[in-house]
């Protein structure tokens, strides 16, 4: 994973107020943990950040008051509705020190005939280099017959990276339409189920009041 430099200017204001009229300005409110020193509170370039969060775990060097700082993005704050970065979260490391990450599942190819998947883990919690951090590992289920369970403990890892984990875990799961159908069904009548029960118990209480 290649890092992207950003300059980011040491923040004096704090409170909502402050963070809204820095996104006013086109700014995004971020907080610099660790490395044995105080939070550092910094405003980074919108459009650059944004570009920047587009990958899972993003590296950034940051140039502070003309330091440069390698930082790993830990929380991403987003508008529920626009997408627009409200807040970063955003810690302190070194080259060759090793963090534990979650990293996003992609699926490649399709499965046989008359088969559909389920993905049981979006992300996967790996620990590698700080600077050679996957970006997604990718998993293929070309061709995988009914039946057939993909677990963390199957996953082909890039080079340097060590599943943190328990390697029994389903990733994903392939099944026919129907199965999904019959489980759709069965969770429908569960939720059916407990609802009625507790309208039972409702009508009870207020019988005995």
């Amino acid at each position: 994973m290649s890092d992207a430099t950003i300059t980011a200017e040491v923040r004096t204001e704090f409170g909502k107020g402050a963070a809204r009229r820095a996104r006013r300005a086109g700014l995004v409110p971020a907080v610099l943990y660790g490395g044995g020193i105080d939070p550092i509170h910094i405003s980074l370039p919108g459009h650059e950040t944004f570009l920047a969060m587009k990958v899972a775990n993003a590296l950034l060097t940051l140039d502070i008051e003309g330091e440069e700082r390698l930082a790993l993005t830990k929380d991403v704050q987003r508008d529920p509705i626009r997408g627009d970065i409200e807040h970063v979260d955003l810690i302190l490391v070194r080259r060759g020190q090793k963090v534990t990450v979650e990293v996003p599942v992609y699926l490649t190819g399709e499965s046989a005939p008359g088969t559909i998947h389920t993905l049981e883990l979006q992300t996967i919690r790996l620990e590698a280099d700080a600077t050679a951090l996957p970006e997604h590992i990718e998993v293929s289920i070309e061709g995988l017959e009914e039946g057939t369970i993909i677990h963390t403990g199957d996953l082909e890892l890039p080079a340097g990276s060590t599943l943190e984990e328990a390697d029994d875990l389903a990733v994903v799961n392939i099944i026919t339409a129907q199965q999904e159908e019959i489980e759709e069904d069965e969770e429908l009548e569960d939720a059916e189920a407990a609802e009625e029960g507790e309208e039972a118990a409702e009508s009870g209480e207020g019988e005995e009041e």
